[in-house]
């Protein structure tokens, strides 16, 4: 580990406490297998940057800088200084070379996110701010700075963009379709983005409890000696392992809308890489290197992502991800099993069923929240 005070842009920083930097790391270090394989593989084709800075036109970016410009405070040494301190602390530990802009927006609800196309920009919210203590807002603001360092920002302006699209064209069945076909796939991908923005947040951290506490907290409220981070992770672990097929099925239609994971789910995902070789070895300082991104194989990445995947379904204990891994695994007396799974669904006490379910569509309060911006750290 360097000197504690280093200069980034001409700006000393002077981070609190000591933490290990990792110069030269790739995104590919920290990201998700699934996030990983769709980048490499964009970064791979000829011409996508230069196309998408051909789009910059059509995009809100422009308007977006100018918005948050004129209507929100910029993050500097003279505003919000302990913020300032934050950013620049964390593009100095993931070695990013050029500390993006960073405003805080009045709103009272608990957000940020990290756009742009040419240069990302950092937003986050005055609710967020009044939340998190000081380590749980270094671990946001490495949150999005994995983002920046990923090129997630790109993409997250383009699904804002075809989101906005969508909702234009309605009125048209089979725009409205294809469009909302691309953008469904673009959140599956940036709901995986995400846990990969988590991690970079712990990189910058470095204290898994604060990462912890920050999700708690975005899900709770600023009640922490109501909650209990034990508790907390174990809801995740009813999550994914309690209920029949039907449960398995309203969690599919709940997160479809949804472009970030369940809160629990991203707490209980990055528990289980903070306790992972993966994680200590970057730690230890061996980790993908950027000047090795070029030479990277899209084949490779994309059998590393389903080989994820593979496993994710073989290890799963919710009950649809239990009975996809046995039919392939060609387990005998499927029709006895589904019946079973869906507890007599479509039978006499079909009544019962739709009762069931109505709780469990909990999920529109979320949905019409993504109809807006946001990042949810």
């Amino acid at each position: 580990m360097p000197d504690d005070s280093h200069e980034q842009n001409g700006h000393e920083n002077v981070p609190s406490r000591q933490r290990r930097r990792f110069e030269g790391i790739s995104s590919r270090a920290y990201e998700h297998p699934a996030d990983r394989s769709a980048l490499v593989a964009l970064r791979k084709l000829s011409g996508f940057d230069t196309v998408f800075k051909a789009l910059s036109g059509l995009l809100p970016e422009r308007s977006l800088r100018l918005l948050f410009l004129s209507d929100s405070v910029r993050v500097s040494d003279q505003q919000f200084a302990h913020l300032n301190d934050m950013l620049r602390d964390a593009c100095y530990i993931l070695d990013l070379e050029k500390v993006p802009p960073m405003y805080v927006n009045q709103d009272p609800q608990p957000n940020a996110m990290c756009i742009g196309l040419d240069e990302p920009i950092i937003v986050v919210t005055t609710g967020l701010v009044e939340l998190l203590d000081e380590e749980e807002m270094r671990a946001v603001i490495g949150h999005e700075v994995g983002h920046a360092l990923s090129g997630h920002s790109v993409y997250r302006t383009i699904l804002l963009f075809l989101t906005s699209l969508a909702l234009k064209v309605a009125w048209i069945p089979l725009g409205n379709l294809a469009i909302m076909a691309i953008v469904t796939a673009l959140r599956e991908w940036f709901r995986k983005s995400e846990l990969s923005a988590d991690r970079a947040g712990l990189l910058v951290g470095q204290d898994v409890q604060a990462s912890m506490r920050g999700l708690m907290k975005i899900a709770g409220g600023n009640h922490l000696h109501e909650m209990n981070v034990d508790a907390f992770l174990a809801q995740a672990e009813e999550y994914e392992a309690g209920g029949d097929l039907r449960d398995s099925v309203l969690k599919i239609l709940n997160v479809l809308p949804r472009s970030h994971p369940f809160t629990t789910v991203r707490a209980a995902e990055l528990k289980k890489w903070a306790e992972s070789r993966d994680y200590q070895r970057i730690m230890d300082g061996h980790y993908a290197r950027r000047s090795e991104d070029k030479d990277t194989s899209v084949t490779d990445s994309f059998r590393e992502s389903a080989t994820h995947y593979t496993s994710s379904v073989k290890n799963s204990k919710d009950p649809l991800m239990k009975l996809v891994s046995d039919i392939a695994g060609g387990a005998g007396d499927l029709g006895g099993r589904v019946r079973r799974g869906f507890g007599g669904f479509g039978g006499g006490n079909g009544g019962g069923t739709a009762t069931d379910a109505g709780p469990g569509q909990g999920g529109g309060t979320d949905t019409a929240q993504e109809d807006r911006p946001r990042d949810d750290e």
